[in-house]
């Protein structure tokens, strides 16, 4: 029954982002908009981290995240993104945009500059392999997040969350739509404030789905983020 609920809504929305995509033309879906700063390095092309890093590597590396991202991907610390359980092309993807300074950080810019690329791949796969253990969402601010998660706000253009994302926040690896479950809900709003004002990349569109999230942040109000931010940390 529930799925016959939000099923008419992500068709909507999956129908919307296409729309979007073809107006846009070939050209602006797939490539940047914008060059990233004079010095910045573009992104390496990724080679599939599932055939090419091994978990048990990954493991050794890892000891150098925990401090942030908890044991096993797991951070307690509700400004850092939970890892665990993350598609692994989606956290190699970011590694690499993290060390040729396209995303921009000053925590983990100075990280990624030590790590090989055999060293990200061995990472993403480690951390993919985790589980991620669930969280609670904000009782007041829940069932707000779950309309907007499930089913977006057409009017304003504002697709499901979930038809890039999935009904449980498990993503789309083959599509590069990162998971969601789990994740910590004060990163989710702040990841999403970036986009609005668009910080997050040196370029507006540093990856080809970046331009569908900086589109949709800038329609969400503040309180629009906390809820469905909520929705999602509580996402099993």
């Amino acid at each position: 029954m529930a799925k016959r609920t939000f099923l008419p809504s992500m068709l909507a929305a999956a129908a919307f982002l296409a729309a979007t995509l073809s107006h846009a033309g070939p050209a602006a879906a797939a490539q940047p908009s914008a060059a990233p700063p004079a010095g910045a390095k573009s992104a390496a092309v990724t080679p599939d981290p599932y055939i090419d890093g091994t978990v048990k590597a990954g493991a050794a590396k890892a000891a150098e995240c925990f401090a942030c991202h908890g044991p096993d991907g797991d951070s307690g610390v509700p400004t850092f993104p939970r890892l665990a359980g993350q598609n692994a092309v989606y956290i190699a993807e970011q590694l690499h945009l993290f060390r040729s300074g396209v995303r921009p950080n000053p925590v983990m810019g100075p990280m990624a500059q030590t790590l090989s690329n055999q060293d990200i791949d061995n990472l993403a796969v480690f951390f993919a392999a985790q589980t991620p253990a669930g969280l609670d969402a904000d009782p007041t601010l829940w069932k707000a997040g779950k309309v907007l998660y499930l089913s977006g706000d057409p009017r304003r253009g504002i697709p499901a969350c979930a038809a890039c994302h999935g009904p449980l926040g498990r993503g789309n690896p083959a599509a590069g739509y990162p998971a969601l479950q789990a994740q910590q809900s004060v990163y989710v709003v702040a990841q999403l404030t970036s986009y609005a004002d668009g910080t997050r990349y040196t370029g507006p569109h540093a990856t080809p789905n970046s331009s569908i999230m900086f589109d949709i942040a800038k329609r969400l109000t503040p309180s629009e983020m906390q809820a469905a931010a909520s929705y999602v940390q509580g996402l099993r």
